[in-house]
């Protein structure tokens, strides 16, 4: 619960420490007090908007700090899931500067007004005199039942089944629509995979290609130089070549030998010498060109020709275009299971229709079995509320289904005998639509964990007897959770157990502001000046007697 509230330099507020205790605690003072500035304190330090207008003229800062006890273990746990540590007690402070640079601190330690808001939610239940739009709101109306009823797990795994379906109806849909032009495609891809694989095409081969392609265009050079180099060598039959003429000069050389004997050694030499020449004579004649590669030059420049064209269709290099087709062949072959996948893609939407269909209809029946025990619930409180010939009923009609089910919910309501039930927006008025406001959150008191809720005002357009039911359903509130409530009628604030006056000051120069908790006899004056206006001894006696029947209602 909220147990402290320190408000500095926020609007006419120059200082204030307010306690806060258990049960049932009031807000009253004049109209400009400064009522709102506290709700708005409060809202800042749940990570709500600041304006740095907020701050006090002349003041560069202004600072809002709570310290809260008796943590949910909800909170606890979005405490420990961002870092921070809530053994006992959670101290927020929330420093709101001129210069548009606000700080947050949780437990000393900084944070983002994101994170704050995150871990807030769950501490405190802000109800505000404006806020019973929220009642003519369907998606409102209709997560007002679901809470109620507990479908919070039921919901969740129905919107997981529905997002799954979502996903697949997506994926078909993308499918059909590009079912409608796979033909034309396929027969580009068959196209273009042609292409390229007449060609035959190998990584390198375009380097190879133009290197056969060099040597075929030269062909004639290379027979006639190496045919003049076999011819210059072994010769022919008509002609010696150099080897014949080497053998020639040994033998020369061995008919002188007896005379001149260097000779012999020479002539050995050139024997050497001879069949190294007929050796590279026969090598350079197996260098010889085949009779049939002069044919090849032609294909060779076809499949250039064929290279050089696919490179300038698709603006790519030759390994690029082979990667490129291995591309275009996985595309194809999936293109050609495109009527499988469809197939199989709409069979699993069928399934997962069938079963959004049943969990929908699941939460449909669940709903309409909390709203008529919701409905009952709150007639009950209305009744209480000086409201005795309402009647109302949550009307569940099916729909389309969405996220959020198959229902779309409207809340009808009668406040008066002879009279149709309508939708609540055009059926209550002002002080109907807050008593009504009222009753449902004292239901959903019982449903959730919220320490703390706050009521701004919610005595709007009620008086009298009305009032006193207000009061006393608030204080019933306040026996389950801590209750905060801003009001102008006695009947309430008499009920109170911890009644704080606010209160405007001015000096010379500047308006205070400040908050002050009750002793019993200041708290029987600020009741009688809620009375009347004044502390007569007959608005004295009768908020005496207002008090009092606080202690009668407690006993009972």
């Amino acid at each position: 619960m909220l147990k402290e509230l320190y408000i500095e330099n926020l609007a006419v507020i120059e200082k204030a420490d307010i306690a806060f205790t258990e049960g049932f605690n009031v807000f009253s003072g004049e109209t400009g007090a400064g009522k709102s500035i506290l709700i708005g304190a409060i809202n800042a330090v749940l990570g709500g908007r600041a304006h740095k207008e907020l701050i006090r003229t002349g003041t560069s800062k202004a600072s809002v700090s709570a310290v809260f006890d008796s943590i949910p273990p909800l909170v606890a746990q979005k405490l420990a899931d961002n870092g921070y540590t809530a053994d006992g007690e959670l101290l927020i402070k929330r420093d709101i500067s001129a210069d548009g640079k606000g700080t947050v601190r949780i437990n000393g330690q900084p944070a983002t007004a994101a994170v704050l808001k995150d871990i807030a939610v769950g501490l405190i239940d802000i109800h505000g005199q404006h806020d019973t739009r929220i009642l003519i709101d369907n998606a409102n109306q209709r997560e007002l039942i679901d809470g109620f009823g507990g479908l919070k797990d039921k919901l969740s795994a129905y919107a997981g089944e529905f997002r799954e379906f979502s996903a697949i109806s997506r994926r078909v849909k993308q499918l059909e629509a590009e079912n409608g032009e796979k033909d034309e495609r396929i027969a580009k891809l068959q196209e273009d995979i042609a292409a390229v694989e007449k060609l035959k095409l190998k990584k390198g081969d375009e380097a190879a290609v133009a290197e056969k392609l060099d040597r075929a265009r030269n062909l004639e050079d290379i027979t006639n130089a190496l045919s003049g180099a076999s011819l210059g060598i072994a010769g022919d039959d008509g002609e010696q070549g150099a080897a014949d003429m080497t053998e020639a000069a040994a033998k020369l050389l061995d008919g002188i030998t007896r005379f001149v004997p260097e000779c012999e050694e020479l002539s050995a030499r050139l024997r050497s010498l001879s069949v190294e020449l007929r050796d590279v004579g026969a090598d350079i004649g197996g260098l010889l060109p085949d009779t049939d590669e002069d044919g090849s030059l032609q294909e060779l420049e076809e499949k250039m020709s064929g290279i050089l064209w696919l490179k300038r269709k698709y603006g790519l290099e030759t390994d690029e275009i082979i990667d490129k087709c291995e591309e275009w062949k996985r595309e194809l072959e999936e293109l050609s299971d495109c009527d499988n996948t469809l197939a199989e893609l709409s069979e699993q939407r069928r399934k997962s229709a069938e079963r959004v269909k049943a969990l929908a209809e699941e939460i449909s029946a669940l709903r309409r079995e909390a709203a008529d025990k919701l409905t009952a619930e709150i007639t009950e409180q209305l009744t209480f509320l000086d409201m005795p010939d309402v009647r109302l009923y949550f009307d569940i009609t099916q729909g389309k289904i969405t996220v959020n089910g198959m229902d779309n919910v409207e809340l009808m309501i009668s406040v008066n005998k002879g009279e149709d039930p309508k939708p609540i927006a055009k059926a209550a008025s002002g002080g109907e639509l807050s008593r009504i406001m009222l009753a449902i959150k004292s239901v959903s008191a019982e449903n959730d964990d919220t320490p703390t809720m706050i009521f701004d005002e919610i005595d709007t357009g009620i008086s009298g007897r009305a009032a006193r039911k207000v009061g006393t359903k608030l204080s019933d509130i306040s026996k389950k959770r801590q209750v905060l409530c801003v009001t102008h009628l006695a009947q309430i604030a008499a009920l109170s157990d911890n009644h704080l006056l606010i209160r405007k000051n001015t000096d010379d120069e500047r308006t205070y502001t400040t908050v002050h908790s009750l002793s019993y006899e200041e708290k029987v004056e600020e009741v009688a000046r809620l009375i009347s206006g004044d502390d007569s001894d007959t608005s004295m006696q009768t908020a005496e007697e207002l008090i009092a029947r606080r202690g009668e209602a407690a006993a009972q």
